[in-house]
């Protein structure tokens, strides 16, 4: 069953083009990690606050990335990191035009 990871944290920027710039490469790793299927950036400037939505073909894969991405925040500097974990209702989220497939870059 797919598995949505739900992940934040205090982030003091870049934010928008410039976070896209610093950001780029570990958004092409991302790409690469096990289970992974698609990620969905978020960003709060004014509260300097970022993470992101991510989708895994399972909860293995889900919670192994994110023990593994607490760690490279943590040597980012940044010591708090929010997640959830939820099951996905495939069936409702298709009838919703949830993106439940790999997306193929534009």
């Amino acid at each position: 069953m797919a598995k949505l990871l739900q992940i934040d944290f205090p982030f003091p920027g870049p934010f928008g083009m410039e976070m896209v710039e610093f950001l780029s490469g570990l958004a092409e790793a991302i790409t690469k990690e096990p289970g992974f299927i698609w990620k969905i950036w978020t960003e709060d400037a004014s509260a300097k606050q970022a993470g992101g939505l991510y989708l895994f073909q399972d909860e293995a894969t889900a919670k192994a990335y994110l023990q593994m991405h607490t760690e490279r925040l943590k040597g980012f500097g940044i010591s708090q990191v929010n997640a959830k974990l939820f099951d996905v209702n495939e069936k409702l989220s298709v009838i919703t035009h949830g993106p439940l497939q790999p997306s193929r870059p534009a």
